[in-house]
């Protein structure tokens, strides 16, 4: 038999206890729930787990946070542990489906600190959550940290909203824009903050 992983882990850093020591249950606000978003993104990448990305999945109606997550790419060295993938199985542990629309849940939506990557895309897609809460949606995350978020369609959004994703933009932007830019800064000062991106070519 061959001796092969039967399986791996994923977790949130200890730190996240903190920062949510004086967050409420409930947090009605879109402004604040990307607020909380910003600043577990801004911590996340100075921990060293990940990049400056987090997200979180609150219940639409009354602003109830069900899950948190952070990209824990580093710490946990799974390519695929971003934050909106983080956030969203949490959610579905929470509530114990693996489809966060499904019948006698409440809707949920995603809120994340800028446009999902191609792969985070499909997570969202597939979750059952019934909104999308983005800071921004533009080239600048690629052209400030310089990652790599792959090919998405322009018509990304539109995408979603035929599936009954509504999709909201521009939250707190310039607060997402200012996260990225610290890191960029780390990153042309430090080899220490890694930038991981898929292969430039075949070998």
């Amino acid at each position: 038999m061959i001796d092969i992983a039967r399986e791996y882990h994923v977790a949130l850093p200890a730190w996240i206890d903190d920062e949510l020591a004086d967050v409420p249950a409930a947090v009605p606000s879109r402004e604040d729930r990307m607020r909380l978003v910003h600043r577990l993104a801004d911590r996340n990448w100075r921990e060293g787990n990940g990049g400056p990305f987090a997200a979180l999945v609150a219940e639409r109606a009354s602003g109830r946070i069900v899950s948190v997550g952070v990209n824990v790419v580093l710490s946990s060295g799974v390519s695929s542990a971003h934050a909106e993938v983080v956030a969203l199985g949490l959610a579905q542990m929470a509530t114990g489906s693996w489809d966060l629309g499904g019948d006698g849940l409440p809707s949920h939506e995603l809120v994340v600190n800028w446009r999902p990557c191609v792969q985070c895309y499909g997570a969202t897609m597939w979750s059952g959550v019934r909104g999308l809460v983005v800071a921004g949606q533009g080239p600048e995350l690629e052209e400030i940290t310089t990652f790599d978020e792959g090919p998405l369609g322009s018509d990304w959004a539109e995408q979603f909203e035929t599936r009954g994703i509504e999709v909201v933009g521009d939250v707190l932007r310039d607060e997402a824009l200012a996260v990225f830019r610290n890191y960029r800064k780390a990153v042309d000062e430090s080899d220490e903050v890694v930038v991981y991106n898929a292969r430039g070519g075949t070998e």
